[in-house]
């Protein structure tokens, strides 16, 4: 791997020549300034007096320079507002993260299929390709701060059910720390402590889809050390966050949510009171004896299945997000985590998102404002829930949206092909740079300092 190669622009200097012309007449060959200069001295001396007599008499133009003043405030307020007050080098202190370039088969093999960049866990995907071109980028190990492993392990298909087989998971990852710590000395130096990872699944690096199964395995010993991005988080001690971790959202396609907002806009009629769509159990306890969703799904079906004001459907259908974008409320049960994609969804298509799940950690807890965006109801309180909704859409349902459809809220929780000022990517970047204390470079210049 070289140093990245840095382009210079050269600069071109211009010179202006200037020479006397003689005109068709001058039969003395005299120069054209000689020739004319009485009529050179009269025009100069009469511009310089009418100047003088204008700039007396010249009216006052303070009012015009404030009010072009003022109105350049307004515009660089707004821009702030509508835009990010954020500066890069400022508020990221200089940070830099170095990618490893491992074999394909770590990560761009997978890409083979399409649903790899597209599906709810895709966010290993988007992180990887943002910091590929992102300028925070560094070719030198050497100047990093962080340094991101880029192992795709959520893009293994099941043939059977079509869902993310992770059983690999552990090997794959394993075999891409001893490959990266042989070749190079900056995972021994720190025990990986200044390393990055992206476990994208359910309970996180514990890489099981059951909670008892995850925390029994808990996570693999070799990234203790290291620091995790991981949708799963809750606000008690459990297993599989026993590292050091950043909570990010599940990967919602920026396209998808951009093509159904250029059909309905987020500020569009709402005709739909409360909406679920996803899997409701009749019977939750499956052929392991796990309940899903610790029940609660099952109990908003049995108990507003028929309510005319909740909209409420259990099979798949492509268009959903039209239905989101029509609605008021949307619910946010936990499913086997207590994370859901609808939390992303609901957020980006302006449906208020009514929260389900005891305890969880949301992902950007110190950039997005939930507690003003969304409601919280707990799971033993599922029977009063048509209450909560009918309480809340007669009192100040108008300023949880006004605070929900600001835009700075959506692309906090969408990770975009390049890293974007205030997207998902970029706060991951904003948390890691309050972890500096584990960087080795800065470390090595508070010691030289």
């Amino acid at each position: 791997m070289g140093d990245m190669n840095r382009l210079v622009k050269n600069r071109k200097g211009f010179y202006v020549k200037m020479r006397f012309f003689k005109t068709k007449n001058e039969k003395n060959g005299k120069p054209f300034l000689v020739r004319y200069f009485k009529w050179v001295l009269w025009f100069s001396l009469s511009f310089y007096f009418f100047g003088k007599f204008l700039n007396g008499h010249e009216p006052s133009t303070s009012g015009l320079k404030t009010t072009m003043v003022n109105h350049s405030h307004r515009a660089l307020s707004e821009s702030v507002v509508v835009g990010e007050d954020k500066d890069d080098h400022g508020l990221l202190n200089d940070l830099k993260v170095y990618v490893y370039e491992l074999p394909s088969k770590y990560n761009s093999d997978w890409l083979s299929n399409e649903r790899c960049s597209n599906h709810l866990f895709a966010s290993e995907v988007a992180i990887h390709k943002a910091l590929m071109k992102s300028d925070f980028r560094t070719f030198d190990p050497t100047e990093a701060d962080f340094f991101f492993v880029p192992v795709y392990v959520s893009c293994n298909f099941s043939t059977v059910n079509g869902f993310p087989a992770i059983g690999h998971a552990r090997a794959l990852l394993s075999s891409a720390v001893e490959l990266i710590s042989s070749e190079l000395p900056f995972w021994k130096r720190g025990n990986g402590s200044d390393h990055v990872f992206v476990a994208s699944h359910d309970y996180g690096a514990c890489f099981h889809a059951m909670e008892d199964r995850a925390m029994a395995d808990g996570i693999p010993e070799f990234m203790k050390n290291s620091i995790i991005l991981q949708t799963f988080g809750v606000k008690y001690q459990h297993p599989c966050q026993n590292a050091e971790s950043v909570v990010i959202p599940p990967y919602i396609s920026p396209k998808s949510v951009q093509s159904t907002l250029s059909k309905m806009p987020i500020n569009g009629r709402r005709d739909i009171f409360a909406f679920f769509r996803g899997k409701m159990e009749v019977h939750p306890k499956n052929v392991s004896g796990r309940f899903y969703s610790k029940r609660v799904r099952t109990e908003i079906l049995r108990k507003y299945g028929n309510d005319r004001r909740f909209y409420l459907k259990r099979h798949r259908f492509p268009g959903y997000q039209s239905e989101i974008v029509r609605s008021v409320f949307c619910l946010c049960p936990l499913g086997w985590a207590p994370w859901s994609p609808r939390l992303v969804e609901s957020v980006a298509l302006g449906c208020v998102p009514v929260i389900i799940a005891d305890g969880i950690r949301m992902p950007f807890e110190s950039t997005v404002p939930w507690s003003n965006i969304s409601l919280t109801v707990r799971e033993n309180d599922v029977a009063k829930l048509g209450h909560v909704l009918d309480h809340v859409a007669t009192t100040n349902l108008s300023v949880i949206q006004r605070n929900l459809w600001d835009p700075r809220i959506r692309r906090a929780l969408l990770f975009h092909i390049d890293v974007e000022t205030g997207d998902a990517t970029w706060e991951v970047l904003v948390a890691l740079s309050t972890k500096l204390g584990r960087s080795h470079r800065r470390s090595r210049f508070s010691a030289n300092g």
